[in-house]
């Protein structure tokens, strides 16, 4: 059997995924070792087994901690999590292709690398805008950039669920039917 088939869904002690993007699973030795070390319950299982000669047991495909995780309220600022925060468009054009980044007040005018100075922008957007500030290239983002919180985050990524979904995680996930504008 693969290690990447049959994966667990990680809920945190409150029920609720411990990430919605990248949705938090495990492989189904490491859902079986927290099983093992007691640092889960198993909420739900699939139809299939492990054994060894002196035990069987049915793998899990749902797993709570046992102790509660608190996530961390400010988010890394990563490449990944800019493109998460901006729902992986363009702020200037809308479009989902080609994504760079952008310091809306460019670096060369003492714009900082931060979330509030840079936002997703495709090549050519980002190309047209350069190093001008945004009244000079007439280009605005569509929202101001921000500080996201963990929310923010899980929020956005519940908008872009992975393809494979097991029937035995839908109680516990909740997709966003469509994109918001």
């Amino acid at each position: 059997m693969s290690s990447d088939a049959h994966p667990a869904l990680v809920l945190n002690a409150d029920f609720q995924p411990l990430s919605y993007y990248p949705l938090s699973l495990w492989s189904w030795q490491d859902a079986i070792k927290a099983v093992f070390l007691d640092r889960v319950n198993i909420v739900a299982e699939y139809d299939l087994e492990v054994s060894s000669p002196s035990f069987s047991m049915s793998i899990p495909s749902v797993v709570s901690l046992k102790s509660y995780v608190k996530s961390s309220r400010n988010p890394a600022f990563t490449r990944f999590n800019l493109f998460l925060r901006d729902k992986f468009q363009c702020q200037y054009c809308g479009s989902p292709n080609d994504l760079t980044f952008d310091h809306v007040i460019p670096r060369s005018k003492g714009g900082l690398t931060t979330w509030e100075n840079v936002c997703a922008a495709c090549s050519p957007c980002n190309l047209r805008k350069g190093n001008k500030l945004p009244a000079e290239a007439r280009m605005f983002p569509t929202r101001h950039p921000f500080v996201p919180t963990v929310y923010d985050l899980h929020h956005n990524g519940r908008k872009f669920p992975p393809n494979h979904l097991h029937e035995s995680w839908m109680d516990f996930l909740y997709w966003d039917s469509e994109l918001e504008p």
